[in-house]
């Protein structure tokens, strides 16, 4: 019968540690292996047990959540050889649109391009076009440069993800008014 002990945790622990995972991450899996131990209580692990785990923790978390925590256990189950025990992830398809509750209305986007205009602050007004008009994330704005304005292309490179944004033709018109008005090169 397999058992979770606090030495095998341990160990599991410094293997992290030596995989050089960051803290946050080693602090994770092993808070999720505790929270699957005390739900565990007495008995031994199994195949069996994991999947009466892996049906309750879906009826409590949203399915990425559920992911991370077997991620979690089958990391400690493979690091074990406890290959039997290991099960899959849920099936998540991806979406690709927003929800509507994320999206900004019309309205609230005026009031926004409002609030900076009239604070006299052209520059957040123009951020704030740039990003509602492209989809970039803010993090994504030092990829519009001069040369991404005149091509109408952006070609970004963060977080280790390559795409390319365009801009729409009416944004760049604006965005060369005020480079010239604020001669950035």
């Amino acid at each position: 019968m397999k058992k979770i002990t606090q030495k095998r945790i341990d160990a599991f622990k410094q293997h992290l540690v030596n995989e050089e995972k960051s803290a946050a991450t080693i602090e994770k899996y092993i808070r999720d292996i505790s929270a699957f131990l005390m739900w565990l209580g007495v008995r031994g692990v199994d195949k069996q047990a994991v999947l009466e785990y892996k049906a309750y923790i879906v009826e409590n978390y949203k399915p990425a959540s559920v992911n991370s925590v077997l991620s979690s256990l089958n990391s400690f189950f493979s690091y074990n050889e406890w290959y039997d025990c290991r099960v899959k992830s849920l099936k998540i398809q991806k979406q690709i649109f927003a929800s509507t509750e994320k999206e900004l209305t019309k309205a609230e986007y005026q009031r926004l391009l409002s609030a900076a205009r009239s604070k006299n602050n052209e520059r957040l007004y123009f951020l704030m076009q740039t990003i509602c008009s492209s989809g970039i994330r803010v993090s994504e704005l030092r990829f519009i440069t001069v040369e991404a304005v005149k091509t109408g292309v952006a070609n970004i490179n963060c977080k280790g993800k390559h795409r390319q944004v365009f801009i729409p033709r009416a944004l760049c018109k604006t965005l060369t008014k005020y480079i010239r008005e604020q001669k950035i090169t």
